[in-house]
């Protein structure tokens, strides 16, 4: 057998020394300031799971109520998103970044103003509007800078987003809710409103100075390596034509968009309901007070963020994205489904629910790996956005129906069941419906 001279060698490890350092310089520019703003949208999003456990006492919203307010926001984020990731294609990342944040926070602001169904109803749509484009934009914008098979590890840094908003929340939201109440004769979730929306607006003007639309307009890169970045990594370079009409119907007519659609709905009903649900789950367990609900909840949160970045990194190296889904998927199917027993152990009900956290939450940057290497770059924009909206309806549905069933049953077991067969559906789907092998780059 002939081996390579250490010549040859040399220069290979060397080229891969300096894109490694490439990728890292980039991910140090970008990712710490796109992940600050997208723990801070998903905690403006997801905070009325804490402001429940007073809002719907003070204003007397029923949990049905409740559960409509949660689906609502879906619908204007379901009907802005496809337009707001072709506005961002046009216009770039940066201008479309900063009205999306601006936008946001002064609707979650508002929500301290909140006291009827009505307003409820109206404030969560127009949340839903704002943020719309954000997550797909950043999908999108993460093309531009990093190949598919690095972007698993990249994406599971905002899906522990996800969870450190859930920290944040716990941590946060318990303590402003019971120590701010009173002040200036508030309820403390207007506070909580007040305080966790205000800060989307600041990022909203520093995005407004520090993001670039794309490599090209980095002056912090070399020539040669914008070059670079322009041959390996994603669509940048068809951005001109992403926000087209044509685009949008090409896009449409593609069987595997409603695929990876359906394999995202399913999804998101299981991470959904971890996210807006978790703390009255924790009551259920027996907690009653609400600081020790917020706190309790950073644990399945903690766990899911560290577990998460584990195993998606372990997807990259691998290079395998099928089996660790699938994994993921059937494994947070059982644990939502163990949680029907209804142990005496409250370390063991907790125990069961960050597994649950750990392994649902560990598929969303999985998938999210996948669409961006199986669709055309002239499509990607309108792709990802359509994906991500039809998929996000499970933001509409999961909330009104657990709603409706814990109305009328007094128990969230039939909704755990239906999630967990939602849970193996979509691992199944991705592993009989995504082809295997190696993606467009």
């Amino acid at each position: 057998m002939t081996y390579p001279s250490a010549g040859a060698i040399a220069p290979q490890a060397t080229a891969v020394r300096d894109e490694d350092a490439l990728y890292r310089k980039i991910w140090l520019r970008i990712i710490p300031f796109l992940f600050v703003c997208y723990v801070i949208s998903f905690l403006d999003r997801i905070n009325i799971g804490f402001a429940q456990l007073q809002m719907k006492q003070d204003l007397g919203f029923s949990d049905a109520m409740y559960g409509l307010g949660a689906a609502v926001f879906y619908v204007g984020y379901v009907l802005c998103e496809v337009p707001s990731n072709m506005l961002l294609a046009r216009f770039g990342a940066r201008r479309t970044f900063t009205r999306i944040m601006l936008l946001w926070g002064a609707a979650s602001v508002g929500m301290m103003m909140v006291s009827t169904p009505t307003h409820f109803y109206t404030l969560r749509f127009l949340l839903g509007v704002f943020e719309a484009g954000f997550f797909p934009g950043i999908v999108l914008y993460l093309t531009y800078w990093f190949p598919a098979r690095r972007r698993a590890a990249v994406m599971a840094i905002f899906f522990a987003g996800v969870a450190v908003a859930g920290v944040l929340g716990g941590l946060i939201s318990g303590w402003i809710m019971r120590d701010m109440a009173g002040v200036l004769s508030l309820y403390g979730w207007k506070w909580m409103f007040a305080i966790e929306g205000a800060p989307a607006i600041i990022l909203g003007l520093i995005a407004a100075v520090c993001l670039v639309d794309g490599p090209q307009q980095a002056n912090w890169l070399t020539d040669k390596e914008k070059a670079f970045l322009a041959a390996h990594n994603g669509p940048a370079g068809s951005a001109a034509h992403a926000h087209s009409f044509s685009a949008l119907m090409q896009a449409l007519r593609n069987p595997r968009i409603y695929l990876f659609a359906f394999i995202y709905f399913s999804l998101t009903c299981g991470s959904l309901t971890l996210s807006f649900w978790m703390p009255l789950m924790i009551r259920d367990f027996g907690i009653t007070d609400v600081m020790s609900i917020s706190l309790y909840s950073v644990i399945p949160n903690a766990i899911g963020a560290v577990g998460l970045i584990l195993i998606a990194r372990n997807s990259d190296r691998r290079g395998e994205r099928h089996r660790h889904f699938l994994a993921c998927t059937s494994g947070g199917a059982l644990a939502l489904a163990l949680l029907t027993l209804h142990l005496p152990s409250f370390a063991a009900m907790l125990a069961l629910l960050s597994v649950a956290a750990v392994l649902i939450f560990a598929a969303l940057p999985i998938f999210w790996s996948l669409p961006p290497s199986h669709l055309p770059a002239h499509t990607a924009a309108t792709g990802i956005a359509f994906i991500s909206s039809i998929g996000i309806t499970s933001g509409i549905v999961s909330p009104w129906v657990i709603g409706q069933i814990k109305t009328h049953t007094g128990s969230m077991d039939n909704a755990l069941y239906l999630l967990a067969g939602l849970l193996v559906a979509s691992g199944v789907a991705m592993w009989a419906g995504v082809p295997r092998g190696e993606p467009r780059q």
